[in-house]
């Protein structure tokens, strides 16, 4: 499955970031949830990783192969 621009996305392994505003380094841990802000020809994507209050804590650019997409509703299979 592809993933597009704003899709929601999971980190499938950790991954060190720099915090945006304080530079300091964070820890991405596996399961860490973002947004798809840009995606770079089906090899990295651009994520935003943000706080319950909306706050970005953290903006990567993540290759492909470390994310999964989540998928909030079922899909359809004809029988």
């Amino acid at each position: 499955m592809t993933i597009r621009e704003y899709d929601v996305v999971a980190l499938t392994e950790d991954l060190p970031a720099t915090h945006p505003e304080t530079k300091a380094p964070i820890l991405l841990r596996r399961g860490q949830v973002g947004t798809v802000l840009m995606e770079f020809d089906s090899a990295a994507c651009l994520i935003d990783f943000s706080d319950g209050e909306g706050q970005t804590y953290a903006m990567e650019t993540v290759p492909i192969e470390k994310l999964m997409t989540l998928f909030y509703e079922p899909v359809l299979v004809a029988a």
